[in-house]
């Protein structure tokens, strides 16, 4: 019993060198709240969304980069939703409001399109997806230069999270 503790001790301390030795690292980011395994430190760029439902929302891109392979979490803060409808005063809202509901609600599906409307890419995977009970899509795609995207999007506490793991042909996916 004691050599099978050992055997898992060594090998968690053999995968962890391992993992610090590729650069990687749990990224915390506590203003858009998540964290994820990283090869370091992001770009961060400030984004407007363009929602479904004709509406601008703030955001950021994370971006990192290890060799060929690409990886980016975009996150778009829905938390003015209701007033960012408001203002755009678009002739469907007569007579009611309700559309900024609508469309957080409609965000992972109108993410998810967008990539499926990519010229050129052919979707190998798609369906509903959940982590922790937080619901979402998940889709696998060839790209038209032979890369291969794997991405999550999830809805949570009025925050859309885009996970992009773009690997080079002939990689393995992205854990």
């Amino acid at each position: 019993m004691r050599v099978i503790g050992l055997t898992t001790a060594l090998c968690a301390l053999l995968l962890a060198q391992t993992v610090s030795a590729q650069g990687w690292t749990e990224y915390v980011n506590k203003v858009d709240r998540f964290s994820v395994p990283a090869p370091g430190e992001p770009t961060t760029m400030t984004i407007t969304w363009d929602s479904e439902y004709g509406a601008k929302f703030p955001g950021r891109v994370y971006r990192w980069e290890q060799a060929a392979n690409r990886y980016s979490i975009t996150v778009v803060d829905f938390s003015d939703a209701e007033k960012i409808h408001a203002a755009i005063k678009h002739e469907a809202y007569v007579g009611g409001v309700g559309y900024w509901v609508i469309d957080i609600a409609a965000s992972v599906a109108h993410a998810a399109r967008l990539y499926r409307s990519k010229a050129g890419v052919v979707v190998t995977y798609d369906a509903f997806h959940y982590v922790n009970l937080i619901t979402g899509h998940m889709l696998q795609l060839t790209n038209p230069d032979a890369t291969r995207s794997y991405v999550a999007i999830y809805l949570h506490e009025n925050r859309l999270y885009v996970l992009d793991a773009t690997v080079a042909r002939g990689q393995p996916p992205p854990l």
